[in-house]
């Protein structure tokens, strides 16, 4: 209970900080600080946790690796919107975008989920900027672009076997990765569903005459390709030769400006444009946050807590991965620390009820959906420059979608 309560007041810190016009990183970096009193994590205890962690898990999943990489990710995508608006490609996008979907609010909620096929930390970055600039030549407020760009992003996360966390599940409670689609399908429905109506339907302003694209369809493809080969040059380097996303943008972005002849002394400026020191805080904060959580043994308390608790089970199933998620801000951890309590429940093979799964993957969303301390809810803050408190209370509604997904699965398939 105790460390319930320490998890509580450490976000609650980050919203009065965020009230009084704490810039977000800073924020998120003075609450993680504040958690590691609350729960007494001492410099000894936070360096055993991250020797134990260096130790036991691969580089990929260490905080001084995810450090690095997601810094330089966020920087190098700012470098790229830069070089883009230097060279005139993004004023050519936003126009090959309308002609090429037509469909406005189609072409919003396609780019990021077409990004959300690329299953990286920070990944959110890599839409962003399409998204911007088409957001703001049509007129949509920043803080709705943003709750599209992050809420539409995560939609594969369910089914998309790119994630780990569904091959994590799916090994666990030794089912077909096909059953466990074809059920958690469910939620990427509902979700989108929810999505383009809350997010979609409205606060988009009526198209003007004079901004449509009548040009052909091929130069449409053009601009659009010239924009776009990056991202594509960083998905295809990831997942085929599994280089991180940061050096795949450095070695896109290099490319970038020789084929427009930018010249060597317009890359300085180019690239100085990139650094933004609370984009670092953020990422640090966020990182340290989920580390203090470990090293405080916070979430195995919280899980205790509840198993000792007379809990209706479909209760337990939804709320436990809800609030590790909600917690934490991350997908992988929360299946690894939550779902083996759930197997007993759930049950595994041909006898496991895939409805209460769909219920409790459901929770694990919802939670990632509508906290602070998941990164990419608050690069976006940043990014689109949104309150906080905005961009969650526009992605609410669609999130209940994703709650009624689990509900509904649980009941006729539970």
């Amino acid at each position: 209970m105790y460390a319930l309560i320490s998890m509580a007041l450490a976000l609650a810190l980050l919203v009065v900080l965020l009230h009084v016009k704490v810039k977000l990183g800073r924020a998120m970096l003075l609450s993680s600080i504040a958690l590691a009193v609350f729960l007494r994590v001492t410099p000894g205890h936070f360096w055993a946790t991250a020797v134990d962690e260096w130790n036991t898990k691969p580089l990929s999943q260490t905080t001084g690796y995810l450090f690095i990489t997601l810094t330089a990710l966020v920087m190098l995508v700012n470098v790229l919107g830069t070089a883009m608006k230097e060279t005139g490609v993004s004023q050519r996008l936003v126009p090959a975008l309308q002609g090429l979907f037509r469909s406005r609010r189609f072409a919003m909620a396609t780019i990021p989920m077409m990004m959300g096929l690329l299953p990286t930390p920070g990944g959110i970055m890599l839409s962003a900027p399409m998204v911007r600039d088409l957001g703001d030549h049509i007129g949509v407020e920043r803080s709705r672009q943003a709750a599209i760009n992050f809420f539409f992003r995560h939609q594969w996360e369910t089914v998309w076997p790119l994630f780990p966390a569904v091959l994590l599940i799916q090994s666990m409670f030794g089912i077909s990765v096909l059953t466990l689609i074809s059920h958690n399908i469910a939620i990427t429905i509902c979700g989108t569903t929810g999505g383009i109506i809350f997010l979609l339907l409205f606060g988009i302003p009526p198209r003007s005459k004079e901004k449509q694209s009548h040009a052909p369809i091929a130069h449409n493809l053009q601009n659009f390709a010239h924009a776009f080969w990056p991202i594509v040059v960083v998905a295809t380097l990831y997942a085929v030769a599994n280089i991180p996303p940061a050096a795949g943008l450095l070695f896109a972005i290099t490319i970038f400006l020789c084929f427009h002849k930018v010249t060597l002394n317009r890359w300085s400026g180019i690239f100085k444009s990139g650094l933004e020191p609370d984009f670092v805080f953020l990422i640090l904060g966020a990182l340290l946050f989920k580390l203090n959580l470990e090293a405080g043994h916070a979430i195995d308390d919280v899980v205790r807590f509840l198993s000792e608790m007379n809990v209706p089970v479909y209760i337990v199933i939804f709320f436990l991965p809800f609030l590790v998620s909600f917690l934490t801000g991350v997908t992988m951890p929360t299946v690894a620390i939550t779902f083996p309590f759930l197997i007993p429940f759930i049950g595994t093979g041909e006898q496991a009820k895939m409805g209460l799964e769909t219920l409790a993957f459901s929770g694990l969303m919802v939670g990632l959906f509508l906290t602070p301390v998941h990164l990419c809810m608050a690069l976006s803050a940043s990014y689109f420059d949104a309150p906080l408190t905005k961009i969650i209370i526009k992605v609410l509604p669609p999130t209940l979608f994703v709650a009624a997904a689990g509900i509904l699965m649980a009941v006729f398939f539970g």
